[in-house]
């Protein structure tokens, strides 16, 4: 067998994965089974195969520790510090992603002992260097909104532009001007209305709208 004059490291996959339920925009997590950091939480996330892509590993890791599949997936950065992982020299490219609150089914697999949904706020501490991870994560996120559609990934097939602003408003932590926002949604041109109307609470029904094109993220600006 051919040796190599250089050790190799280990290359890793973890993903932040964001939901938004109960009016916050909450994270994934599964605590540890196994050492190292067993019993500690983390992103979901473990070792690329040798015969798998990135994107394969971090949608099979995915299913694996939480059951979660059918994701809208994005690359984020890829962590190299030396010690970084205790068992070994370990690379990490980070993903992150977003699903709507309608479509989660948490599990949790054999290398997790629980798996679930923190507030942003609320985050306990994180295995490795996760905290970093996930909050670069929702920086991208945050700086992403401006010039894309991708806040319309928490949505539900068909929406209230009330209940798309409360998207925006949970992740950018301020409240936005109603008026000036239906205005800017509606001339974006990504949504339509579907003929149908929901009632919010005591108001009168509002106009219920859907993504024209569904599962995709598009440049705006």
């Amino acid at each position: 067998m051919f040796q190599y004059e250089y050790p190799h490291p280990a290359v890793t996959v973890d993903i932040t994965i964001f939901t938004i339920s109960d009016n916050q925009l909450k994270l994934l997590l599964i605590r540890r089974a196994m050492e190292p950091c067993q019993g500690k939480w983390a992103l979901p996330g473990g070792f690329i195969k040798m015969d798998e892509d990135l994107e394969t590993a971090a949608r099979r890791e995915l299913v694996e520790e939480t059951g979660i599949s059918d994701v809208y997936l994005e690359q984020l950065y890829t962590y190299g510090k030396p010690g970084r992982d205790p068992r070994e020299r370990v690379i990490t490219i980070a993903y992150y992603a977003l699903i709507p609150s309608d479509k989660v089914r948490l599990q949790a697999a054999t290398d997790a002992e629980a798996v679930g949904w923190f507030g942003l706020d609320e985050l306990p501490e994180l295995a490795f260097d996760h905290s970093e991870i996930a909050e670069m994560a929702y920086q991208r996120l945050v700086a992403k909104l401006d010039y894309s559609t991708l806040s319309f990934q928490f949505l539900t097939p068909e929406f209230t532009l009330l209940e798309l602003q409360r998207v925006y408003e949970i992740i950018l932590r301020e409240e936005l001007d109603k008026r000036n926002f239906r205005k800017w949604a509606l001339a974006l041109e990504q949504i339509e209305e579907t003929g149908e109307q929901r009632r919010e609470g005591a108001h009168r029904p509002a106009k219920l709208y859907r993504v024209t094109s569904p599962g995709k993220v598009d440049i705006i600006k």
